[in-house]
């Protein structure tokens, strides 16, 4: 595909992988809008710190609200829709927010996609729809399980995805990233917080040492959901981005500490843990289809690159952290 002029949305464009994938976008010459979460100060979340933010044109709204849904989407070729709420313990406390955002705000997107005709919609899934693998590694076949109301309402927006394409022909692509890592990610996500404690504190704070989780660096996802968008064999289809090795909790943090040159202690910290038949015990990707469809894999040295990337990054951000108290 000839991204040269392309008309693409990016909602959730403020977010982690959002503002890496539309810095992607704009290199790769699309005309980008980036769709942002309405806010009183006018910030555009993460693609504040991004060196495009004045190549591309910001549009605040809320997938809630179907007018400025609808006004976003007008003109656009391509959809990326990745616009969510995503901490999953908060989602045990507003389960009703999780399923306004997540299932309305998609089915609001889905909707103004037929109604305008768009040419491609790129729906964003998660890993966290499979629950503990009963299987490894897990296929997109895998059963789905809602452990978290933040993974029955991706459940939800998944399934209605699919049915707008079952339903109305609409030309959808679901990618299901794994476990996804990089700079300006929140530091309530594993790696950053493990990396922000080694360099704060002589202790890491923890929940559930004994996970696994199959690790990617935010420019490898990046690079798939376009890849999703540029292959006619993936309309239709549900696709996972993983790199098909799990990691243990326990063993990232000697890993990073290692990284950071530091002897840390593990401590204890019940408010991460989550509630025992929720935690997700296991995770690692079957990524054939991505590979077959796509021609897209991680770099083979993503998980080491990726993790002294982060690390240099976080090292000159903790300021940005603290000022614009990005840990949700």
């Amino acid at each position: 595909m000839n991204w040269n002029g392309k008309q693409v949305l990016v909602t959730g464009a403020g977010g982690f992988i959002g503002s890496h994938l539309v810095e992607r976008l704009v290199a790769a010459g699309a005309s980008v809008r980036a769709f942002v979460h309405y806010n009183a100060l006018g910030r555009a979340g993460w693609l504040d710190l991004s060196p495009v933010r004045g190549d591309i044109e910001i549009v605040s709204g809320d997938v809630c609200d179907w007018d400025s849904v609808r006004k976003a989407m007008h003109g656009v070729e391509i959809v990326f829709h990745l616009a969510a709420l995503i901490a999953i313990p908060y989602s045990y406390e507003v389960p009703s927010a999780y399923v306004r955002t997540n299932i309305h705000g998609t089915l609001h997107v889905l909707q103004a996609a037929h109604e305008l005709g768009v040419e491609r919609l790129i729906h964003t899934s998660t890993s966290e729809v499979y629950g503990t693998a009963r299987y490894v590694p897990m296929d997109e076949n895998h059963p789905l399980q809602g452990q978290s109301p933040y993974s029955a309402s991706k459940i939800g927006a998944d399934k209605l995805a699919e049915a707008f394409y079952y339903s109305y022909r609409i030309p959808v692509v679901i990618v299901r990233p794994f476990n996804t890592f990089g700079p300006r990610q929140s530091l309530r996500a594993i790696v950053p917080t493990i990396i922000a404690q080694c360099l704060t504190n002589g202790a890491v704070r923890l929940g559930n040492l004994y996970p696994t989780r199959d690790l990617n660096y935010v420019d490898d996802i990046a690079r798939g959901f376009l890849k999703a968008a540029e292959s006619p064999e993936a309309i239709g289809k549900t696709i996972n981005l993983g790199s098909g090795k799990e990691v243990k909790i326990s063993e990232l943090v000697q890993l990073i500490a290692g990284f950071v040159g530091r002897n840390i202690r593990i401590e204890s910290d019940v408010q991460r843990v989550r509630p025992k038949e929720s935690e997700v015990e296991r995770l690692q990707a079957d990524n054939t289809l991505a590979r077959q469809i796509l021609g897209w894999q991680p770099s083979s040295d993503s998980l080491e690159k990726g993790l002294h990337l982060t690390i240099d990054w976080i090292k000159s951000h903790l300021e940005e952290y603290r000022l614009h108290a990005y840990t949700i």
